[in-house]
């Protein structure tokens, strides 16, 4: 063969490759400027421009296409300006993700200048949606990038600073021209779709036919079309009807999750099944993948429906329900074997036994008190949206309490505690005014045979409690206790709510639960704390919150928020669970109204007991609430303090004048404090708190002055604190009894005898020398432990065991000296110290 020939064979791909895209172009550049169909002239052109070469090709692209039946496309104009902007914006847009603000920009503006070439074709059709999606976007990934680049360390090189701030500029003036494509497409991004392009068809010779089989899975195909209809064989339409309503949900059931799945198109599918369906069976299942559909709209860990979305799928489950309880020989359950689950015949019940259907309708019922949740947790409480919102909770709670009915003629145990659950979850932290308003919406909504207007609302959360402690699992009896105890205690009954706390034995394994069960164990700590504090029970209170109000992070705790930390004590992931965990606005409990009833606990009991301890070492250690002594210390230390603002401020001026003794002026500031009236009763609420300043008041006096007197009347007293004096005599009684106060009380001539035991020098020093010898002994015990460790350990085994614990003996020794039996740091700990403290008493 012919060196030619060989040649000719290597290159002849690529010069057939490089005359076709000619050919193309000159074709589509002949279609464009004239209308004319003739081949002639367009061999001609072609010929021209490949230097005569046109013939010999034509006759190989002749051959091929009568062999291989392949069709030529030719593009229009549109198509060709369309796909360089395509191209530009696609390069603009890979810019952005790499950070690469030069290159983006240069790809705008190559993207713009292809808009202004297509100008012509733009003013037919439009502008080109993914311009629109991809400019939209690129304002919102500028106005980011330029907030990360203030925040970060790291800046960025000049050049690409200097693009990304032209590029601000540059993008909010383009995006001007588009407003209204934009808006559009902000409204629903997802189905802001490409609008499909129309290509011009040349006429060949064999044309091919796209056939569509019906066997094959259409399911994408059926998801691009804009028509929703599904193609058969032969580009026909195909109806929904009786015959293919099995296959059609089959089709569904295997597209749904898939990557490319038009979750849109199934739902409007499955809209027309359900229209189309006849027998109870047939719509049970199409309702069944409906509902489904529904809840497969909300992408990502964070995202919730739309109020639209799930008020559809609260319809449909309301209808579900509705044809399951008119039908009572179909039952839906979860645990059905799979050769029940028949899938392309109709199912009906034979010699009374009833038709299994699989699903899950507690399944749907949770998923739909979550995502009513969520959109809760993502609404501004603060605008009339949240409270249109939680208008939906009366349709909710009655769907719930619809499902408990239905779970309890099938005798559905553990869907029946979960559905009893979630209605709980409703109900237990309202009043009862509000409790007896649902009940009596739902009563309204469903049959007298499924809900009945119900006024006794302690009896009704005591019944859900009561089926939950007797059937539930552990972690919803759990839960029903909280929920119970946080009832009680919401109603003033302390004692109950106490009594159950305690019975429980919560409190011992609560760290044990899941996150929710822990708030739910806090909220419900808090408000018995707040019970006992309406009921006037101050130490009980404070005990109570002492735990949570005094971390410092009673947001967290609570669910009600996040607290600002410093040095990003807390990484994304973790601020995300918070978020999601968050409680709605009308569940929270008022961290203002929390904080004041926490300080003025902490008031009454802190400042006697810092009268008490004087200059007593032993007292000051002894410390009720830290961070009220804090606020104290801050607030004495400052040397100009203002009239009060706040209600730290009334509370610490309050403190002050308690502890100076001018109780009237404590009571007017307690008083003046606004958030009281957030409580029921404020003004019993302001008595009881006089009531227990004055007492405070006459304790701290006695505390405080007791080494001054020999003797005080008790009339006095009561003068002067404006108390009774059987009130004076019961405190002054009971400070004796409990060893506050060294005094008795002489009847006869009604006075307090106040004693007074001195220490002599050599008993001063003796105690002193106490201290000391104590204070070194609680020190040496914390260095032995850090430097033998494996005192606390089992003796080891093995052949090393011996040296081991040889060493540890001398170390021992050289840090403490030998131990005898009875000798060493023990017995001087045990001597001394019993002599100490028998000293001191």
């Amino acid at each position: 063969m012919s060196r030619f020939f060989r040649a000719g064979e290597s290159d002849s791909d690529e010069t057939e490759s490089d005359y076709s895209d000619e050919l193309t172009h000159s074709e589509s550049e002949d279609h464009s400027d004239s209308d004319s169909d003739g081949s002639s002239s367009d061999d001609d052109d072609a010929a021209k421009k490949t230097g005569g070469r046109g013939r010999l090709f034509e006759g190989s692209f002749s051959d091929s296409d009568s062999e291989d039946d392949t069709v030529r496309v030719v593009r229009s104009a549109k198509d060709k300006r369309f796909e360089e902007i395509e191209q530009a914006v696609s390069s603009m847009i890979n810019g952005q993700k790499i950070n690469d603000w030069v290159s983006a920009q240069n790809e705008f503006d190559r993207a713009n200048k292809g808009l202004q070439k297509a100008a012509g074709i733009i003013a037919q059709t439009g502008v080109p949606k993914f311009y629109v999606r991809a400019v939209a976007d690129l304002e919102k990934t500028i106005q980011a990038a330029l907030e990360k680049e203030k925040s970060s360390t790291k800046k960025m090189n000049a050049s690409n600073a200097k693009a990304l701030n032209s590029m601000k500029q540059k993008v909010k003036k383009n995006n001007r021209l588009y407003e209204k494509e934009i808006q559009e497409y902000e409204k629903n991004p997802e189905s802001y779709v490409d609008e499909e392009v129309v290509e011009e068809k040349p006429k060949v010779k064999k044309p091919k036919k796209v056939v569509v089989s019906d066997s094959e899975d259409n399911s994408d195909a059926e998801a691009a079309d804009d028509g929703f209809t599904p193609v058969g064989a032969g580009g026909k339409a195909v109806e929904l009807n009786q015959e293919n309503i099995y296959k059609k949900l089959k089709e569904i059931s295997d597209a749904r999750g898939k990557k490319n799945t038009n979750r849109e198109d199934q739902a409007r599918i499955l809209e027309r099944l359900l229209a189309v369906a006849n027998s109870p069976y047939q719509k049970i299942r199409v309702l069944l993948a409906l509902i489904s559909a529904q809840f497969d709209f909300p992408i990502g860990a964070s995202g919730y429906m739309t109020i639209p979305l799930w008020k559809h799928a609260d319809k449909y489950l309301n209808l579900l329900l509705t044809i399951l309880e008119a039908s009572p020989e179909y039952i839906v359950k979860e645990d059905v074997p799979e050769e029940d689950e028949e899938t392309d015949k109709d199912r009906v019940p034979q010699n009374g036994e009833p038709v299994y259907i699989q699903g899950s309708l507690v399944a749907f019922i949770d998923r739909l008190d979550d995502e009513f949740t969520k959109s809760l947790q993502n609404i501004d409480p603060h605008t009339t949206d949240y409270v249109d919102r939680l208008k939906d909770e009366v349709g909710l709670y009655s769907v719930i309490v619809r499902s408990q009915a239905y779970f309890t003629r099938l005798h559905l145990t553990d869907s029946i505690s979960r559905t009893t659950m979630r209605r709980l979850e409703h109900l237990y932290f309202k009043p009862d005014v509000v409790i007896v308003a649902v009940e009596n919406a739902t009563a309204a909504l469903l049959p007298a045979s499924i809900a009945r207007p119900n006024q006794d609302s302690s009896a009704l959360i005591h019944d859900l409690c009561v089926f939950l402690y007797k059937n539930a699992t552990s972690l919803l009896r759990t839960r029903a206790m909280l929920c119970h105890i946080y009832h009680h205690a919401l109603h003033n009954r302390f004692f109950v709510a106490r009594d159950m706390l305690l019975m429980s034995h919560l409190q011992e394994t609560i760290h044990q639960a899941d996150v929710t069960t822990q708030i739910l164990h806090n909220r419900a700590m808090i408000q018995l704390g707040l019970c006992a504090f309406r009921e006037g029970m101050i130490k009980e209170a404070q005990t109570c919150l002492q735990d949570i109000s005094g971390t410092g992070r009673v947001k967290e705790l609570l669910a009600q928020g996040l607290s600002l930390q410093r040095y990003g004590a807390a990484t994304p992931e973790q601020e995300k669970l918070e978020r999601q965990r968050q409680l709605p606005f009308h569940m929270h409990i008022n961290l203002e109204l929390l904080e004041c009833v926490y300080l003025t606990s902490s008031m009454l009991l802190e400042i006697p007991n810092m009268a008490q301890a004087g200059s007593n070492p032993d007292g000051r250690k002894k410390v009720i609430s830290k961070p009220f002594r804090r606020m104290l210390d801050y607030n004495s230390r400052q040397v100009f303090t203002g009239p009060p603002e706040n209600t730290r401020d009334h509370i610490m001026g309050a403190a002050k004048a308690l502890s100076n003794g001018e109780w009237q002026r404590s009571v007017e500031l307690i008083n003046a404090i606004k958030i009281w009236e957030l409580m029921p009763e404020a003004l019993k609420i302001k008595e009881m708190l006089g009531r227990k300043i004055q007492e405070e008041a006459l304790r701290t006096y006695l505390f405080a002055n007791a080494s001054h007197y020999s003797s005080v009347s008790l009339d006095q007293l009561a003068k002067m604190f404006d108390l009774p004096l059987a009130s004076v005599i019961s405190i002054v009684s009971k400070m004796v009894w409990n060893e506050e106060l060294s005094a008795s009380i002489d009847q006869v001539s009604n006075v307090v005898v106040l004693h007074h035991v001195q220490p002599s020098k050599v008993q001063s020093l003796a105690l002193a020398f106490a201290e000391k010898a104590a204070g070194f002994v609680e020190g040496n015990e914390k260095l032995l432990e850090l430097k033998t460790p494996q005192q606390a350990e089992r003796p080891k085994k093995g052949p090393n065991a011996n040296k081991e614990q040889a060493t540890g003996k001398q170390q021992q020794q050289r840090t403490m000296g030998p131990r005898g039996s009875r000798g060493g740091r023990n017995q001087f700990n045990n001597g001394l110290g019993n002599s100490v403290r028998g000293g001191r008493k």
